[in-house]
């Protein structure tokens, strides 16, 4: 269930400003181990269950993603920011939601089946851009986590690219969690592999999302292009921190 909004202590643009500088520092650190630069990275703040004055606060330091996972809690939030903002839904994606999340959002990084892709598609407003879309790959073991299988991975693309008013952009990855470092750089490593194949393949895909507060630098050391975060720049949060 979606959490109360407006539970967070409040939070300043310069407390946040203070976290976005110690994360841009992380992000360059892992970025320049890699031979990458820091701006091929984008940093998605992970929002949900944050006031809108933190959500602003963290606007005015210059962030302008923000990820959100539940659609009742995101849309209020949304309607009180303009066309500035972009907005990514990476929560689990409901068929009786996609209307709403495809008439408010930008992105939406957990798609894994062709049923909800076309709803996004039918639903998307014609006066809108094209939806961004991202294929959730799930963990291996699944242990129950969302997602689609990485062997599925190429049909859904290759429909998704058909779909009028969506854009296929990527995958989006979230591991399971507990797991050691190598585990998760094992992890990592084996969606963007398939990110490489897909590529390789045809498909012109430039976004891998792949990383948290907590992993971020093994998720840039295997190409992630794309950060979640939500704890490193608004605090923790009681659970499902991002």
């Amino acid at each position: 269930m979606p959490q109360s909004i407006g539970t967070q202590p409040h939070l300043t643009v310069t407390a946040i400003t203070e976290k976005l500088t110690v994360l841009r520092e992380r992000i360059d650190a892992a970025a320049r181990a890699a031979n990458r630069q820091a701006a091929s990275v984008t940093v998605v703040a992970v929002s949900k269950s944050q006031p809108v004055d933190a959500i602003r606060a963290a606007h005015q330091t210059g962030l302008a993603d923000f990820g959100e996972n539940y659609v009742q809690e995101a849309v209020p939030k949304i309607t009180q920011f303009n066309e500035a903002t972009t907005w990514h839904f990476i929560g689990a994606i409901q068929a009786n939601k996609t209307r709403l999340i495809a008439g408010h959002f930008q992105w939406a990084q957990t798609v894994a089946s062709a049923e909800v892709a076309t709803r996004l598609s039918r639903q998307r407003p014609f006066h809108a851009a094209d939806l961004q879309v991202c294929l959730q790959i799930r963990p291996e073991p699944a242990s129950g986590r969302g997602g689609l299988a990485a062997a599925d991975a190429p049909l859904l693309a290759a429909q998704i690219e058909e779909m009028p008013r969506l854009k296929l952009r990527g995958l989006m990855f979230m591991p399971r969690p507990r797991l050691s470092a190598g585990e998760l750089r094992a992890e990592f490593c084996r969606v963007r592999q398939l990110f490489d194949e897909l590529r390789a393949a045809g498909h012109p895909l430039d976004t891998l999302s792949m990383g948290m507060s907590e992993d971020l630098e093994l998720a840039i050391a295997e190409g992630s292009t794309m950060v979640r975060v939500g704890t490193a720049l608004f605090g923790a949060r009681d659970a499902g921190s991002a």
